[in-house]
């Protein structure tokens, strides 16, 4: 529970009427099974009695899509003049990571110039590249930097640069 969710525990004493102390292993017992029941993790019994708790695959990749959530690009005071683009070419048989790629790009703040083509006016490198890792896609997507853009007063005024 701790590596789903860290924390949990001591966030629950903020509503500690005194019975929280003697229900606590319950609650985390329940807890550990909910979890086991929707296959995130698994649960290895030590001959000692202790559990020993682990991510399946499953559990890997909500927790990789929760690290996503949190992902936020900084924006300077001041604009450089540069667009950043990216530009992918992810095949059908990966839809669903195409779709997925789409959707964490318009969350980021990037507009959609065609399909396979997004772009964001500030440094986003490192973001960009935590997506691809997370999503397992290497070659098929690209970062691109841009002087500039034809129609790019329509940019500015989407950005509101």
């Amino acid at each position: 529970m701790a590596v789903v969710a860290p924390n949990a525990i001591q966030a629950l004493t903020i509503f500690d009427d005194g019975k929280l102390k003697r229900n606590r292993g319950v609650y985390v017992d329940k807890t550990i099974e909910r979890l086991q029941k929707q296959g995130l993790i698994s649960v290895v019994y030590k001959s000692d009695g202790r559990k020993l708790v682990f991510l399946t695959k499953d559990g890997e990749k909500l927790l990789d899509r929760y690290e996503i959530l949190e992902l936020k690009i900084k924006k300077p005071k001041k604009w450089d003049g540069k667009y950043r683009m990216v530009i992918f070419d992810i095949k059908e048989g990966k839809r669903r990571v195409r779709d997925d790629l789409r959707r964490w790009l318009e969350e980021l703040g990037f507009l959609k110039l065609q399909n396979s083509v997004w772009v964001y006016p500030y440094e986003c490198r490192e973001v960009v590249t935590l997506l691809k890792s997370r999503l397992g896609v290497g070659a098929e997507v690209l970062y691109l930097t841009a002087d500039g853009i034809e129609d790019g007063y329509k940019l500015r005024k989407a950005f509101d640069l």
